[in-house]
């Protein structure tokens, strides 16, 4: 019996650490603009919804990593994101994420939908809310 409970216990780790790796792509490709990263974290058939400055951004994640390009959220060295929860159940996951200092001066949390998909997990949904600051002219 403790043997299963630890195969399970490592396997819950293991879950969780894949799930933060994706996670880190996201922040890094974020922070540097960097599309690769992007697109290693999310499915290709990911959206992303939310409201920027009283504005709705519900647009294609393709759309997304052109912004990113266009403008990194780290342009000053002030953006930090930490990942402020995790729940998974089997192959379905939600992650918490708390950004500041986006693009210098912005505040969002974002919840990320993952799902594990022929054996990796990828970021299939991302939905926000703009805490705080003023967002730059896009």
């Amino acid at each position: 019996m403790a043997q299963v409970l630890q195969a399970q216990h490592m396997e819950q780790i293991d879950e969780l650490d894949a799930i933060n790796e994706v996670m880190k792509l996201y922040m890094d490709g974020s922070a540097k603009g960097d599309g690769a990263k992007l697109r290693g974290a999310f499915h290709p058939d990911s959206k992303m919804f939310g409201s920027l400055g009283g504005q709705r951004v519900d647009i294609p994640i393709e759309t997304f990593f052109e912004l990113a390009a266009k403008g990194p959220a780290d342009v000053n060295g002030s953006y930090r994101a930490r990942v402020e929860s995790v729940t998974r159940v089997g192959d379905a996951a939600v992650v918490t994420l708390v950004e500041d200092g986006f693009w210098g001066r912005v505040s969002f949390v974002d919840f990320f939908s993952l799902a594990k998909i022929d054996g990796r997990w990828w970021i299939v949904n991302k939905t926000f809310a703009h805490t705080g600051g003023e967002p730059p002219a896009m």
